[in-house]
């Protein structure tokens, strides 16, 4: 089993910053892949960008070039550095990871960008 917990979200102005971090714990050394995926209200969830043990990227379009991914797979941490945040970008983050039986969620952290 795998327990994830986001940290980090909160309340921005248009143009700050945020910094979101993904804490794993438990049987993580079978993991393949983690992600950050979002899911604004009314809205289906997407994914954000992901990151997969031997550190392959994948952004999604709309955050290419604002947004960072990274992980430590020495710490089970994994982070979202999201810069120029957009009122667009508010929704709930979900950490994600996937191992090759089973797909784990985090409750989500808030991110909320105001203009």
């Amino acid at each position: 089993q795998v327990l994830l917990v986001e940290s980090g979200g909160g309340l921005v102005k248009t143009g700050q910053s945020l910094k979101l971090s993904c804490a794993a714990s438990g049987t993580t050394f079978g993991l393949k892949t983690m992600a950050w995926y979002r899911q604004a209200p009314g809205d289906q969830r997407e994914l954000v960008a992901q990151i997969t043990k031997a550190g392959v990227i994948n952004y999604a379009d709309f955050v290419k070039g604002r947004f960072t991914i990274s992980s430590d797979n020495a710490t089970k941490m994994m982070y979202l550095q999201m810069d120029n945040l957009q009122s667009e970008d508010t929704a709930v983050y979900f950490c994600n990871a996937r191992s090759g039986d089973g797909i784990y969620w985090g409750r989500g952290t808030q991110v909320t960008v105001s203009t």
